[in-house]
């Protein structure tokens, strides 16, 4: 927490999950029935801890270049708030927010800085994940700028939290270790399907878990409110709000500290992807964000992710389809969901940690054959 706090110059609040600190910043600031911009794109919980708000999810039409809101076609005068995504660390336009209630989500982006301010500091609230770049398995931090909002929160969350056990951060460090471990040594297939087996992994409909309208309809009855959602947000990640003690707390720090570490690595892999025909226009950019994954556009995005896995390469992070599709009942739909039906059909996400081991099969992708029009 103190590398984050040092980064964004701001109070900060340790969570067990960035999914409970984004819940935290949307019941302190929101009021509910506001209206809150939200990208198409954003994993799945994102959804449903604006819905527990008791806020009304109104979707942005999206960029085609970052998988971002496209603020150009947007009308901020019919919000209250926007909730960024930053998607793979490519930034959100956070400049063009000014004046609304703006809650950023920096899961992805930790080392993504605009104009040399870093993400995180630009709205009321910055949520930062420390299962992204940090690869520590759960964990979150809330940054604030005034300390009255952060002891407010400090109340909220201890609110919320469930009781926790040493058995269960001892399991969860050696999940995070294990899945780390896999990760170096290319035995991506077998972890994958081990997690299953042990139901570390929620079943999905393709890539997004059942939506369960029925019950949703019922959980909306109760809000504001987030226990009746934990069904829906505790996916892959079921102690979300669960206490953590001190062995998670070191493990956490552990790895928070091996994040400027692992930049310079970052960097050349966001380089040398940057340089394939198949790359999102927003990453050529700027060159100097070290990306927590680098967004590919390819043709058969599908049958590259299994090539993948085959070379021990792990994708994931995909939200297909767009939350127009997903859950139309419940969101005010964008006004033109076609880019992000497209982005989400054809995004192959590449961790650049790993870009050498992925690149002889990436070079081999073809970009889509019809743009997102």
């Amino acid at each position: 927490m103190k590398l984050i706090a040092q980064r964004t110059g701001r109070h900060c609040l340790s969570l067990p999950s960035n999914r409970l600190g984004l819940y935290l910043a949307l019941r302190h600031w929101c009021v509910p029935g506001q209206r809150i911009l939200m990208s198409p794109i954003s994993a799945d919980e994102i959804l449903f801890l604006v819905l527990a708000a008791g806020l009304r999810p109104v979707i942005a039409p999206l960029s085609p270049r970052d998988g971002n809101i496209d603020v150009s076609r947007v009308d901020l005068g019919t919000v209250d708030a926007v909730l960024t995504t930053n998607l793979y660390g490519l930034p959100d336009q956070v400049a063009a927010f000014a004046g609304k209630i703006l809650i950023e989500d920096v899961a992805h982006a930790m080392e993504t800085s605009v104009g040399g301010r870093p993400l995180g500091t630009f709205g009321q609230a910055g949520v930062f994940s420390l299962s992204k770049h940090p690869g520590a398995g759960s964990g979150g931090v809330l940054a604030v700028e005034r300390e009255s909002d952060l002891r407010a929160l400090e109340h909220a969350r201890d609110d919320l939290m469930a009781p926790g056990s040493l058995r269960s951060d001892l399991t969860g460090v050696a999940t995070s270790m294990a899945r780390q471990a896999a990760l170096k040594l290319g035995l991506v297939r077998p972890a994958l399907a081990l997690m299953r087996t042990l139901g570390l992994q929620e079943e999905r409909e393709g890539y997004r878990i059942a939506l369960d309208p029925d019950g949703l309809e019922l959980a909306l009855k109760h809000v504001p409110a987030l226990p009746p959602f934990d069904p829906w947000v505790r996916a892959d990640l079921h102690d979300y709000r669960a206490r953590r003690g001190a062995v998670a707390r070191w493990y956490h720090s552990r790895r928070l500290a091996k994040v400027p570490a692992d930049r310079a690595r970052r960097l050349a892999g966001v380089r040398r992807l940057a340089e394939l025909p198949t790359v999102a226009p927003a990453v050529r950019d700027d060159l100097t964000r070290p990306l927590f994954r680098v967004p590919l556009l390819v043709r058969d995005r599908d049958a590259a992710i299994a090539e993948l896995e085959r070379h021990g390469v792990a994708t994931g992070y995909l939200y297909d389809p767009p939350y127009d599709d997903y859950a139309p009942a419940f969101t005010e739909a964008s006004p033109d969901p076609r880019p992000a039906r497209w982005w989400a059909r054809h995004v192959l996400p590449v961790d650049p940690v790993y870009a050498d081991r992925s690149l002889p099969l990436l070079r081999r992708l073809e970009p889509p054959t019809q743009g997102p029009t």
